[in-house]
């Protein structure tokens, strides 16, 4: 198989994973504009899929050279290893949109990475430095993400101390400028994790040097993530916008706030977070400031599970992927 064939194929694989991203956490920019009534779902993931195209341009490369040059020792990175990773992880999106679960597609990723090159090479093939620095990231993201969403819940209920029901209108709009920064945020943030892995298959193929991100792997990474969250994902949707609480446009305003926040400064500084993690977090943030008994708790559980499992499952399903393609590509003659 010609060098030229695997990168097509590895595109492919890499594409599909970015709309399957797409798809599963368009959930996470609109849920709230959308449980609140701010707007409808149709406008919503037309809003979000806009931002996320344009997000990779706006903030920058800096969480693809984290994915793509920090996980694992470069000469460990083969086309098996980026191709199981990226199998694994789609895999892994698939069933646990199905089971309306919402997931970390960082996790996920990361998870496969990991999987298929310590199957390949060794866990020594894994840098320890790259993977603590992910690893804070996804830990310390969804608690800011908490802490962020109750002090502007407190905040906005001070400020609004002594305001009518018409206060509910102008946050309803505010809203749609909170959706934007989250959807802006979120491409900048996970489109790039699919811009990184590219990148690798086209250092491993040898069509370039180092490791480099090319303008047209950034426009096809934003523009597949996009299309994923067109379509969207209502099962999801419904998960984060009805299961912890009801949500008023008070909630979706401060908690689309605070995981903007929280998501793009992880995206300049490098740090890959999971926006599942972070919205969730900030939704009950959001709720707790209000009342703590407001918020549904053990509808965290299952998220939480998923959490949990995501990044053992996708390394685990990342191995027999590994020997597969393996095998194929042996018989291909590569």
């Amino acid at each position: 198989m010609s060098a030229i064939s695997l990168l097509l194929v590895v595109i492919g694989v890499a594409l599909l994973f970015d709309f399957l991203n797409g798809f599963h956490d368009s959930a996470n920019v609109v849920a709230t504009i959308i449980a609140s009534r701010a707007m409808s779902a149709r406008g919503a993931l037309a809003l979000a899929a806009l931002a996320n195209l344009a997000g990779p341009f706006l903030f920058g490369v800096a969480v693809a050279e984290t994915v793509g040059a920090a996980v694992v020792q470069p000469q460990a990175v083969s086309i098996a290893v980026v191709l199981s990773a990226l199998l694994a992880a789609s895999l892994w999106n698939v069933v646990t949109w199905y089971l309306g679960i919402p997931v970390s597609s960082s996790h996920a990723l990361v998870g496969g990475i990991v999987g298929a090159a310590a199957t390949g090479s060794g866990f020594a093939a894994v840098q320890a430095h790259g993977l603590w620095k992910i690893a804070i990231a996804l830990l310390v993201s969804p608690l800011l993400g908490f802490v962020v969403a109750l002090a502007v819940m407190q905040a906005t209920l001070w400020l609004l101390r002594n305001a009518t029901p018409r206060a509910n209108l102008t946050l309803s709009r505010a809203q749609v400028l909170t959706a934007t920064a989250l959807a802006l945020a979120h491409g900048a943030n996970d489109a790039q994790k699919t811009m990184g892995v590219i990148s690798m298959g086209l250092l491993t193929l040898g069509f370039t040097s180092v490791f480099v991100v090319p303008w047209w792997v950034i426009v096809l990474s934003a523009s597949a993530i996009a299309l994923g969250t067109a379509f969207g994902g209502l099962r999801i949707i419904r998960t984060l916008g009805t299961r912890f609480y009801r949500i008023h446009p008070i909630h979706g305003f401060t908690s689309q706030f605070a995981s903007a926040a929280v998501i793009l400064g992880a995206s300049l500084a490098g740090g890959p977070v999971s926006t599942t993690q972070v919205v969730s977090m900030s939704i009950l943030g959001a709720g707790a400031a209000e009342r703590k008994s407001k918020v549904r708790w053990a509808a965290l559980n299952d998220i939480v599970v998923a959490w949990v499992l995501t990044l053992p499952a996708t390394a685990l399903l990342a191995l027999p992927i590994y020997f597969l393609i393996e095998s194929i590509l042996r018989l291909g003659g590569r």
